[in-house]
């Protein structure tokens, strides 16, 4: 056995609660915003299709008798956030529409018509990172990967076909006429913008810059916290009865374990931690797994509380009865001792950093791929890579700079891996929006300067921008607090690329785009 997950039934039913009342909490905030920006009857006709997406991607992931990890649950519920793009695309549509002067029929017609370049695009790009994500990944990054497939496929069913059923019953019946898709706090906001965003592009590209040079500087001096997945080791989550100091059990075990590195981190209490270490991992014989147990099991003698603890209760989990230590049994509800063990071979590691650093490369290379044939203009992808290699940059730069200082693991491993390249399919989810106007208003106005179409552009989707982007932090930020320790890395490196992608947009990718046309229309006027 060359790699090897075990997961106790107590640490499981953690995990199962926590996303499921991080699913919970995060679906209520979602349904809750949409009424809050867009009105009542808007808002509940949004919330009835993320309830059918809901109901249809849980139905088809039991038809295929898929596994439901955690990372999976997080699937689910980031797919929510982002099933909420194609409905705010579509109701910004319907606003402006509207706000030209059309009937409340010919303002969702043209809304839904207008709206389906940009979700087409931006659910393809999501798609293609998912698919990539599920050849190259293991285990719960495929989990992870299939959920977001088909969390994708099913809320652009239901936001674009069932909500365009119930809007088209209501235009034929009149009852669609008193609703104008706002509330008193969007009415205005971010209406009629005009600021210039290209007349600040050399500022924007010093500070991405300046944010690189620190990123790739940090990474030749702090380095980074890889995980066991990239360089092989072996994981124990254990539990005490008592609250423990991370410091004295790494001196403890560092006696046990020589020649080895060995780590201690708490995981979602002062009484549990997570030991790494790499001891005889190369080495493949089957008494070496009962030997690194062995170590723990006499090292930590003196922390473990409750009389005759054994090694096969401290392995398999023991529960205190009047201070007697007592095997565990299947309906115990909290253990003590070894919660969860992982392992993962030398040679296994660098199959997964080979396979990741492959899954990242595809990634930005597809999705640049699509974006030039999509739009016909290699400056719209040659932007748009731009922007992505510095989303993805900056987001290795700061787990290498935090993971020292923030109260969670903040490790290189498959997880970060997968967030990474769904950060890449949602950052350019907003490139394409804006690419998207940028091509519709040249259709337009062709002799236009480009200049003003791309500022126009910006300026007319920054509603837009800033409703996902503010939906997509709040379920992130939601699962970030409640989802449980073991996604807490991976979901903070998910808000960052929110953070950092909507920035990218507009700062880098769209005036990059727009350097580069300046450039072609130069050559074509000196020829």
């Amino acid at each position: 056995i060359v790699q090897e997950d075990i997961v106790g039934p107590s640490l499981g039913q953690e995990a199962i609660e926590k996303g499921l009342w991080s699913f919970a909490i995060a679906f209520a905030c979602i349904m809750v915003y949409m009424i809050f920006f867009y009105g009542l009857l808007p808002g509940l006709i949004v919330d009835g299709a993320l309830l059918l997406n809901v109901f249809f991607l849980v139905g088809i992931l039991a038809s295929f008798k898929a596994v439901l990890t955690l990372p999976g649950i997080a699937g689910i519920v980031l797919t929510m956030g982002m099933a909420v793009d194609a409905n705010v695309l579509i109701y910004e549509r319907i606003k402006e529409e509207l706000r030209a002067g059309k009937s409340h029929k010919a303002a969702v017609t043209d809304g839904y018509k207008n709206a389906m370049s940009a979700i087409v695009d931006s659910n393809l790009t999501t798609v293609l990172t998912g698919i990539i994500l599920f050849y190259f990944g293991t285990g719960p990054i495929k989990g992870f990967a299939t959920t977001l497939i088909i969390g994708i496929i099913t809320s652009f069913f239901t936001a674009v076909f069932v909500t365009r059923l119930i809007y088209s019953g209501m235009s034929e019946n009149g009852s669609l006429s008193k609703w104008t898709f706002t509330t008193k706090l969007s009415k205005n906001l971010l209406t009629n913008v005009k600021v210039n965003w290209l007349k600040l592009r050399k500022a924007s590209y010093v500070g991405a810059g300046i944010m690189v040079v620190v990123a790739i500087a940090s990474l030749f001096t702090l380095g980074l916290n890889q995980g066991i997945d990239f360089t092989g080791g072996r994981n124990y989550v254990v539990r005490f009865n008592q609250n423990v100091n991370t410091e004295d059990i790494k001196d403890l075990l560092e006696d046990g374990f020589q020649d080895a590195s060995v780590s201690v981190i708490t995981i979602g209490n002062d009484k549990q931690v997570r030991i790494s270490t790499n001891y005889k991992i190369t080495d493949n014989s089957q008494t070496v797994d009962d030997e690194v147990e062995s170590i723990l099991y006499t090292e930590l003698q003196g922390m473990l509380e409750g009389q005759g603890v054994s090694k096969d209760m401290f392995i398999n989990g023991y529960v205190l009865n009047d201070g007697k230590a007592e095997l565990a049994t299947e309906d115990a509800t909290e253990t003590l001792g070894i919660q969860s063990s992982q392992k993962v071979s030398a040679a296994i590691a660098d199959d997964i950093k080979f396979d990741a650093s492959l899954a990242i490369l595809l990634s930005i290379i597809g999705i640049g791929l699509y974006i030039l044939a999509r739009f016909r203009n290699i400056s719209y992808s040659t932007g748009a890579l731009f922007a992505l290699v510095h989303d993805v940059i900056f987001i290795v730069g700061a787990y290498s700079l935090l993971y020292k200082i923030m109260p969670f693991s903040m490790e290189i491993d498959q997880s970060f891996i997968a967030a990474i390249l769904t950060i890449v399919g949602y950052s350019i989810n907003d490139k394409v929006v804006v690419f998207d106007r940028v091509r519709e208003i040249i259709g337009m106005y062709p002799k236009r300067d480009r200049g003003e179409v791309i500022n126009e552009a910006i300026n007319a989707t920054l509603i837009r921008t800033l409703s996902t982007s503010l939906s997509t932090a709040l379920v992130l930020i939601v699962i970030l607090l409640l989802g449980g320790e073991t996604i807490r890395g991976f979901v903070f490196a998910m808000l960052l690329g929110v953070i950092v992608g909507t920035y990218s947009t507009i700062f880098i990718a769209v005036p990059a785009a727009y350097d580069f046309i300046k450039k072609g229309d130069a050559k074509k006027l000196k020829k």
